[in-house]
């Protein structure tokens, strides 16, 4: 008890208090909560601006180039929609059928990852056929990686000055904050006023959600980046541009491609809100079944857009292993190029094929998707039967203790009473610099004539964190302590952050990715420290190593020109090179640094 009152939770208490007494005395006044549909002189003046913007379309330099812009995107995602998906007058079908698009998209699985990652992306793609759902799959897939290209030409500069100007940094991160809190359907309205709707609309809105991750994680990798390696680019003589391009993107590769990863997994998710503006994909199946609520007809469109989610995830990840995992096994294979060639000649078949033989260029319905549906219906009704009084019971236990109870105090204090309190817990757990964002924040709700609605929105937030910080740590210590833990609720959480928003609540009328990190860092991490025990075993044996830890053969001493070590740990330098970090004895010359990393002096 003496230490949580010298701590900061004192005074947050102490308020929290103060704040319950007045509210005691003054509830229901003064909350500005707008009855029914009313519209405030605000609204009606954002109305206005709308209208004018529309107006002037042609004459308005923001709107033409906005104009320009969606046109672009939707001339391009038009025709990659003739080449793969949808049929390009005069011809009934597409110009590569789906034997060619599955062919070639196998292909080029197994030259950036593995055979595994081939497998799988070949039974993702025929999935989408055997279940209906083929030209909805490739819309998507357009759709995404348009948006994720958009993202890496965007993300990865602002990165890059994110990480290196300081300045720029804070202003970027509020930014990223706003774009990464502000709900999806706030920004469909301005968005589709100035790109209109239809795919134009739909890569924006979705790369709009995608881009925050790449910045974010890509600028951390950029900044984590060990500062002796800086130091020693440095005393090289290196220039800025050498040091970004040499050192610091290569040393950050791993942290940006999980944040590459989470792109497209926003990306993905985005597929229903996308739907709203008339974006092609699979969001149009879901948002159709959600419509009728047929949880079925959503049901299959929802998991094959998780099914296309892990088929991304683990090729990004096994594409972006790859390198090391030959380094490590000894260089690439002899057959490998062979059967790359080989597989060459099968795709220009296969899109042969594709292109004059209609078997091969259009799936026929076999009606399994409609059999899945029905199943799912059936299965569902079983289950909410079942669980139905549990989860019956669970809402009204937290309603009842903590959602109702704190929305009482939130909505129904008075707006003056409510701000005070919440600017006195950030400054108590912030200080002023978390005071000032606060205070905008405030006035931005009050200035929309919005309060009411938003602190009703704020408790259910507040009770939302609570309960998934509780189910976080417990399911991530159970994830790091047991690894069988780990591979099931993995691809959950997969399936968790992919499967559309709406399509997750319609049933139970109901990041950084952290599981994603922890698996890259895990990897990197048992490679590192395997690394490095193979290093010190062979070099108390006095044997040289290469890149992956194997021992060379041959002459054991360092070279002449290279500098040996002497008995205080500091290596002497070549002339003309400063003195360096102790090298370890018989690895021909290799500064180390970090863990197992190591640069030719």
């Amino acid at each position: 008890m003496t230490r949580l009152l010298r701590s900061r939770w004192a005074p947050v208490l102490g308020i929290l208090a103060l704040w319950i007494i007045v509210w005691s005395m003054t509830k229901g006044t003064n909350t500005l909560a707008l009855p029914g549909r009313d519209h405030t002189p605000l609204h009606t003046d954002l109305g206005h601006f709308r209208d004018d913007m529309l107006a002037g379309r042609s004459t308005n330099p923001l709107m033409q180039f906005t104009g320009w812009l969606s046109g672009i995107f939707r001339d391009t995602v038009t025709f990659l929609q003739h080449m793969v998906s949808t049929p390009n007058f005069p011809r009934p079908v597409p110009e590569i059928g789906w034997l060619g698009v599955t062919a070639l998209s196998t292909w080029v699985a197994y030259a950036v990852a593995n055979w595994r990652i081939a497998l799988l992306t070949l039974g993702t793609f025929v999935s989408y056929g055997l279940f209906g759902f083929w030209q909805d799959s490739l819309d998507l897939l357009i759709i995404v990686g348009l948006s994720v290209v958009l993202s890496v030409i965007i993300g990865l500069p602002l990165a890059v000055l994110t990480a290196t100007n300081k300045r720029f940094g804070y202003v970027m991160e509020t930014i990223l904050d706003l774009m990464q809190t502000m709900p999806t359907f706030v920004y469909l309205l301005p968005l589709v006023l100035f790109f209109g709707i239809g795919a134009s609309g739909a890569v924006v809105c979705t790369l709009v959600y995608a881009v925050p991750p790449l910045i974010r994680i890509g600028a951390h990798g950029i900044r984590s980046v060990n500062p002796a390696m800086i130091e020693v680019t440095n005393s090289l003589g290196q220039t800025r541009w050498q040091r970004l391009l040499k050192v610091q993107l290569p040393l950050a590769k791993k942290t940006i491609i999980v944040g590459l990863n989470q792109t497209i997994m926003a990306a993905l998710s985005m597929a229903t809100i996308a739907s709203f503006v008339d974006g092609p994909g699979l969001g149009k199946p879901v948002l159709a079944g959600l419509t009728i609520n047929d949880v079925g007809r959503a049901f299959v469109p929802g998991a094959l857009i998780v099914l296309t989610a892990i088929m991304l995830d683990r090729m990004t990840t096994a594409a972006s292993e790859r390198e090391e995992n030959v380094a490590r096994s000894g260089g690439r294979h002899p057959w490998r190029k062979w059967i790359l060639l080989g597989g060459l000649a099968g795709v220009a078949v296969a899109i042969w094929l594709s292109r004059y033989s209609l078997w091969a260029a259009s799936f026929t319905d076999i009606g399994l998707g409609r059999a899945l549906a029905d199943g799912t219906n059936t299965v569902t009704r079983g289950i909410i039967d079942v669980i139905s009084p549990v989860t019956e019971a669970l809402k009204n236990l937290i309603s009842a203790w903590a959602l109702d109870p704190l929305q009482s105090l939130l909505a129904e204090s008075p707006w003056w009473l409510a701000a005070l309190g919440i600017l006195g817990v950030a400054y108590a757990l912030g200080g002023r610099r978390v005071l000032i964002p606060t205070v905008i924040c405030e006035f931005g709700i009050w200035y929309f004539d919005l309060w009411h609605d938003a602190m009703i929105t704020l408790a259910m937030t507040l009770i939302g964190v609570a309960l998934v910080m509780i189910l976080a740590v417990l399911l991530g210590v159970a994830m790091a302590r047991r690894r069988t833990v780990d591979l099931v609720v993995r691809p959950l959480l997969d399936a968790g952050q992919t499967i559309p928003p709406l399509r997750v609540s319609h049933p139970g009328a109901r990041p950084l990715r952290p599981d994603a990190i922890h698996r890259h860092r895990r990897r990197s991490g048992l490679r590192r420290a395997g690394l490095d025990q193979a290093r010190r075993r062979r070099c108390r044996r006095g044997l040289r190593l290469d890149h992956g830890g194997r021992a060379i053969h041959g002459r054991n001493d360092p070279p002449a020109d290279h500098p040996r070590p002497t008995p205080h740990g500091q290596a002497l330098a070549r002339p003309g090179r400063q003195p360096g970090p102790a090298l370890c004895p018989g690895h021909g010359g290799h500064r180390r640094h970090g863990r197992g990393r190591r640069t030719r002096l």
